[in-house]
Order: structure tokens, then C-alpha cells, then sequence
């Protein structure tokens, strides 16, 4: 057994140790913070199959951006723990079964890709250009057309969620752009003629001494 392999299963077991407490975890925090640790995990299992392109995209993507929005998200909210974990151990047998389903059907999908096969030889120009090249020659020339579908679904996805959640405030002021535009400039300036007011001059203090 090379080095290779023993970083491989060292790796693995402490991917699945994270995954593992990731659903046990009591603190919602830690059980965040185990997700970054087999996010990070499964980075170094892309390293070893020489997949640079898809490692740091899982480091900067989902450690970077995404885990963090979750974290700020965790501690930004007052999350009711006892009524999260109510009734958590009667469901147990159905989530359990569920999960199993779900194991054996992809399981069933990828039978094929656990095969072991030999891996083409690459061209000396492949070699040259690098794995992150070709990746983006492949997606962007035989995967271009599925690309563009996941990006308008991803979009439509951003929208719907922004359009489910956003709640108009009653306290809050804003302008219509449209009503805004239609202004004329009478409407905008007004003038008007106020009649002049005088007041009366206040006597000086040496005269009132002087009468008195």
C-alpha cells in the first residue's frame, strides 16, 4: 500500500466522521462548522485525483462564500431548538428508510462509474495545457447548451426566492419611478405672493428711562 493510499483512507475517515456529526451535533454552529471540515475533506480527496479545477471551486464556492452565509445566517437568528428537535426519535424509522432508498437507488445509477476502468492517454498539447483548461474547453464545447439550462434554471431560482420572501414593510418610504418621472415642472415648483408683515420698532432703553 503506496502513501498515496493510506492519505486516501485517512482522508475518508475523517470525511465520514464529519458527515457523521454533522446530523448529530446538538449545537447548530458546530454541526456548521463540521460541514466546512468535510467540505475541506472532500477538497483534499479532489487534489489527490489531480482535479485542482474542482477542488478549490469546493474550497471557495462552499467553504468561502456558502458556509459562511450559513454561519451568519445560524447566529443571526433566535432558532427554537426544542421545537427543531421535538418528536426527532418517532421519525427516525422513516427518515431511516427514506435515506436507504435513496442509497440504493443511486447505487443503482452509478454501478457503472464504480468500475475501475484505465483511463485514456492524454496527447503531450493536453498534458501542456492543464486540467482547469480542458475542463473549460469540454464545458464550454460539448456541455455548452446544458450549461446555459442550469444557469436560466439557477436565475429563475434567485428570482422566485427573492419574489416567496420579500414582504413589503408599512412603515417603509419609497418612490414610484414611474409616478416620479410623469412630475411637471409646476407640480415640482410653486410659487406664491405673501402680503408683507411690519413690526413695529421696539423703543430704546434711554428714552424709557428719559419719560420715566
Amino acid at each position: 500500500m503506496d502513501t498515496t493510499t493510506l492519505i486516501f483512507y485517512a482522508l475518508s475517515v475523517v470525511l465520514l466522521g464529519a458527515a457523521f456529526r454533522v446530523i448529530t451535533a446538538r449545537n447548530t454552529v458546530h454541526a456548521a462548522l463540521f460541514l466546512i471540515l468535510s467540505f475541506f475533506t472532500a477538497s483534499c480527496v479532489w487534489m489527490l485525483l489531480k482535479a485542482e479545477f474542482l477542488a478549490i471551486a469546493l474550497v471557495l464556492v462552499y467553504i468561502g462564500a456558502v458556509m459562511v452565509l450559513f454561519l451568519f445566517v445560524v447566529m443571526m437568528l433566535d432558532l427554537n431548538k426544542d421545537g427543531v428537535r421535538e418528536n426527532l426519535w418517532s421519525h427516525l424509522p422513516l427518515a431511516a428508510a427514506v435515506g436507504a432508498l435513496i442509497a440504493l437507488e443511486m447505487g443503482v445509477v452509478l454501478m457503472q462509474g464504480f468500475q475501475l476502468k484505465q483511463a485514456p492517454e492524454l496527447s503531450a498539447a493536453a498534458v501542456e495545457m492543464g486540467n482547469s483548461k480542458l475542463l473549460g474547453i469540454e464545458i464550454y464545447t460539448a456541455y455548452l447548451y446544458p450549461l446555459q439550462i442550469a444557469a436560466v434554471l439557477l436565475l429563475v431560482a434567485i428570482v422566485a426566492a427573492i419574489a416567496l420572501t420579500l414582504r413589503a414593510r408599512k412603515d417603509s418610504r419609497h418612490m414610484d419611478p414611474s409616478e416620479q418621472v410623469k412630475v411637471t415642472k409646476a407640480e415640482r415648483l410653486r410659487v406664491i405672493k405673501v402680503a408683507p408683515t411690519v413690526h413695529a420698532a421696539a423703543p430704546a432703553a434711554g428714552n424709557e428711562g428719559g419719560q420715566a
